[in-house]
């Protein structure tokens, strides 16, 4: 009996911590949906911010930009940083502990340090501000993540496999490609949403890197706050939060990452 209470007290606390979760989410998305443009209640149903957005040239255009960077961003520094990460596991030299303590700093720092010290490095070398600077940027940031997740998925990786299938007669890329690649497939995918994540998600770097005329979505969404909200805002807000919500589910359901039913 006394079991069957804390289960159901331990249902209702989950109930309570997603509904703190979603509940902004939620109010945005039927907000979207809200023809009046002060939210009025109750809510009368439209797509109208919808239609407004698909002319709104400005956001498509920062959404474009967030997109492709995220999407370059995720390819780069998946690569370098699973090839950091490898390296890492693979070899014992001077001063590793070192360089993997290293990693930790730039996560803990906060961005507005890290903005100003990118722009300053940026003008000092001639990469100046731009498209291109905010990649730059937005790669360092996602690094230390790709390279601290894809090792601690080598910490469960047994060598000795690889070892196997080379006694075996198999070339090196074999190896790779059928031993160690689906074995680190897991994390490489969860690396590579967080390089995505943040890069998609970031603001501080990109407000410091950008230049008039170009900017990515959350700059854009905190430039259209400035100067005064407007529902289409929670529209695009709502597709990015759909597309996001749809991609991890899709992910997380192929790799069981929440376990297999019973």
């Amino acid at each position: 009996m006394r079991m069957l209470s804390l289960g159901g007290a331990g249902r209702v606390y989950l109930a309570l911590v997603l509904l703190f979760l979603y509940c902004p989410i939620v109010v945005m998305a039927v907000m979207s949906f809200n023809e009046s443009q002060f939210y009025t209640l109750p809510v009368k149903w439209s797509a109208k911010w919808y239609v407004a957005l698909a002319g709104n040239e400005r956001i498509l255009s920062a959404a474009a930009n967030s997109v492709g960077i995220a999407v370059l961003t995720t390819l780069i520094a998946s690569v370098l940083g699973t090839a950091a990460a490898l390296a890492f596991f693979r070899y014992r030299f001077r001063g590793r502990e070192a360089l993997q303590l290293l990693l930790f700093p730039p996560i803990a720092i906060p961005w507005l340090i890290t903005g100003t010290a990118m722009l300053l490095f940026f003008f000092w070398i001639g990469i100046g501000r731009g498209l291109h600077a905010i990649l730059l940027g937005h790669v360092a940031l996602a690094l230390p993540y790709v390279i601290i997740v894809t090792s601690a998925r080598l910490k469960a990786y047994d060598p000795d496999l690889e070892l196997a299938a080379r006694s075996m007669g198999a070339p090196p890329w074999m190896v790779f490609r059928r031993v160690t690649l689906p074995f680190l497939a897991p994390g490489f995918l969860a690396a590579a949403l967080f390089a995505f994540a943040v890069s998609f998600d970031q603001f501080v770097i990109s407000y410091f890197l950008t230049v008039p005329g170009t900017s990515t979505l959350p700059v854009e969404i905190y430039t259209a706050i400035r100067k005064g909200f407007t529902p289409e805002i929670n529209a695009i807000s709502t597709i990015v939060i759909g597309f996001s919500m749809a991609l991890l589910l899709g992910v997380a359901r192929f790799y069981k990452f929440g376990g297999e039913r019973k």
